[in-house]
């Protein structure tokens, strides 16, 4: 990183990108850094009613599940400037996650390309924001197939759900070349064959 160890751990205010915060940041922030939490796995296993879908046709959008204590999540780190926190950003991203997500406390390990960094003193208390699975917004599991005809189809105010899942193994991409995040990109692949035969019978 650029910053000095101190200068990037002095402050506490960390949130944890793994969704769209990865690809649409939409706050100011002093500070980005790529790596990953454990004991997580990220799935399209929660549905969106504000902003990939409406009520009436929900979309799908990611959560963290319980997973097992080698299991990693990648994503990104923002650090937020604490007046910048308190006077608007809190408020912001509380609202943006409103769709049944909680603000959960947990520890992030700052790497680059699959490098892992767990040595002493490399972690940061991270803030997140998660959903339950006993929150009527949990869809839980279902066939790859499925979700993806859903993702394709689902629209809310923030845009279509299939940009959603685009944008954000476009970004997975670009945070992590080297990992493979097989129910992220297995699912796009599913949605960009349905996409394409859609296309395919649109143009015919």
């Amino acid at each position: 990183f650029t910053s000095t160890r101190e200068e990037l751990y002095k402050n506490n205010m960390w949130i944890f990108g793994y969704g769209s915060i990865v690809w649409k940041t939409e706050f100011p922030y002093t500070k980005k850094v790529p790596g990953y939490v454990k004991g997580f796995l990220r799935r399209f296993w929660w549905w969106s009613m504000d902003h990939r879908g409406v009520p009436e046709a929900p979309g799908r959008v990611v959560n963290l599940i319980q997973g097992e204590p080698e299991d990693v999540v990648w994503g990104m780190a923002y650090h937020i400037d604490d007046n910048d926190w308190i006077n608007g950003v809190r408020d912001q991203l509380d609202h943006r996650e409103k769709g049944g997500y909680t603000q959960f406390k947990t520890t992030f390990f700052p790497g680059s390309d699959n490098q892992k960094t767990e040595t002493e003193g490399s972690s940061i208390e991270v803030t997140l924001y998660l959903g339950s699975d006993m929150h009527a917004h949990y869809a839980g599991p279902a066939p790859l197939q499925e979700i993806a005809k859903t993702i394709l189809v689902s629209h809310g105010p923030s845009g279509a759900n299939k940009e959603y899942l685009y944008n954000l193994a476009k970004g997975m991409r670009e945070i992590a070349p080297h990992v493979e995040d097989n129910h992220l990109f297995e699912l796009e692949a599913h949605v960009k064959k349905l996409d394409e035969e859609q296309t395919k019978i649109s143009e015919s």
